[in-house]
């Protein structure tokens, strides 16, 4: 029987927008997934997503799909609750003809804000970019 070594570090997040469900995923620092789940969009669905993030570790940030459409709720949400939000692509139009999966795609947003590549701030409300979102590591130059 093999064991899992629990491992110790920041976890990333990546969420896959629409307009009645967001699909939530988390990886750890090598971007191993350890988990995907659905939640509502609104308040009490945020409010549960992130807790279901948080329960895998220490946040690092989020990685959110559609942020200034379907994500920009979730994506001011996270900013409140000083979590380091980051704009990520949608997958390609290549990746979206041969099927698309919610799932795989929020582990992709995970990945890419793990990484910090090809994404951006979310604006706020008055909209300014968030003091909390960055591309790489806090701390980088990027």
């Amino acid at each position: 029987m093999s064991r899992m070594a629990k491992i110790a570090g920041p976890v990333t997040g990546g969420v896959d927008t629409h307009a009645g469900t967001h699909v939530a995923a988390v990886v750890d620092q090598v971007g191993r997934v350890l988990g995907t789940e659905s939640f509502p969009a609104g308040a009490d669905g945020n409010a549960g997503l992130l807790a279901w993030l948080r329960g895998h570790g220490v946040l690092a940030r989020v990685g959110v799909e559609g942020a200034g459409s379907y994500g920009a709720g979730l994506a001011r949400f996270l900013a409140s609750q000083d979590v380091p939000v980051l704009e990520v692509p949608r997958p390609d139009q290549q990746r979206r003809r041969l099927g698309k999966s919610d799932a795989v795609d929020a582990v992709s947003a995970a990945i890419a804000a793990l990484s910090g590549e090809d994404c951006g701030t979310p604006k706020s409300d008055d909209g300014r970019p968030n003091r909390s979102g960055r591309c790489g590591w806090p701390g980088s130059a990027r």
